[in-house]
């Protein structure tokens, strides 16, 4: 298994840290546009409830990301501007183009990284996203979460699986890095479907995989499901299992960036084992022998 970690270390020469940035965008599902309330475990901070936020500019945004982390960073550490919150590229190209060439000239900034939907690169988005990649290492995260479209339709997703492999091939042809979501424990989603989902993200070239269990967040759709017992979440030991065995699955050379997350304790109702990150840390580091 290839780390996040070893593989920034290899590429930049140094361990990288992410300063979380949070823009002024929402979702095509959100908005009306393909759908309204967004996919059923997304919380109103859309994903990004550890972003620095309130900021007047991207720069402000990436200092007080930064010191929030300075004291473990050290001074030989690197860091990556991560647009995290909601959809990122789902703006107008200019603004994007803006917001990109801010975090790219920040002195302590080595590297982009930008989360989005396969359904919201158009012709304009992906012409930006090429100029960016050309002047620094541009990675996009695209949440896939499943490859199924039954469970799609579930979850709210609003876009059909074959539009991620699409987005793959053209994010591909202009030099950026792929990182794909996946989420384990969708509603009614057997081991066999989890596992059939990181296979086609693989077949389809990603380049790096982040995986995450489904976890409950208060005041989402799924929170609703799970009050009422519709839906079931994952324990630890069933997680971290599936999660070897699509470690299994990977060829070489895709970087797992993520083996778990973490919501908001503020805002977590289950499963509450994912609130000690501590002891789910350690339990990853004797259980991968990291």
């Amino acid at each position: 298994m290839i780390t996040a970690n070893q593989y920034y270390k290899d590429r930049f020469g140094h361990k990288m840290y992410k300063a979380s940035i949070s823009l002024n965008v929402t979702c095509p599902n959100r908005d009306g546009t393909k759908g309204t309330g967004g996919c059923i475990f997304c919380s109103a901070g859309g994903s990004g409830e550890f972003a620095v936020r309130e900021a007047p500019c991207v720069t402000v945004q990436i200092d007080r990301a930064i010191a929030r982390v300075a004291n473990k960073a050290g001074h030989n550490a690197g860091y990556i501007a991560y647009f995290q919150s909601n959809t990122n590229t789902y703006c107008e190209p200019a603004y994007l183009r803006n917001v990109l060439k801010e975090a790219s000239k920040h002195p302590k900034v080595e590297a982009l990284s930008v989360a989005t939907r396969p359904d919201c690169l158009s012709d304009g988005i992906i012409e930006v996203l090429a100029d960016c990649a050309r002047g620094i290492p541009l990675f996009v995260e695209l949440g896939l979460q499943t490859s199924s479209d039954r469970t799609a339709s579930v979850i709210n997703r609003c876009y059909a699986t074959s539009i991620y492999g699409e987005a793959v091939e053209r994010l591909h042809s202009i030099g950026a890095n792929v990182i794909t979501h996946v989420i384990f424990g969708l509603p009614g989603e057997t081991e066999e479907q989890m596992l059939s989902t990181v296979s086609y993200a693989c077949d389809c070239g990603t380049d790096g995989i982040k995986f995450t269990c489904l976890y409950v967040l208060e005041g989402t759709e799924l929170a609703k499901l799970w009050k009422a017992g519709s839906v079931a979440v994952l324990e630890r030991e069933e997680y971290f299992e599936i999660v070897a065995k699509a470690l299994a699955l990977l060829p070489p050379g895709v970087v797992v960036h993520r083996l778990t997350g973490d919501g908001p304790k503020s805002l977590l109702l289950a499963p509450l084992w994912t609130a000690n990150k501590r002891e789910v840390v350690n339990y990853i580091n004797r259980r991968f022998r990291l």
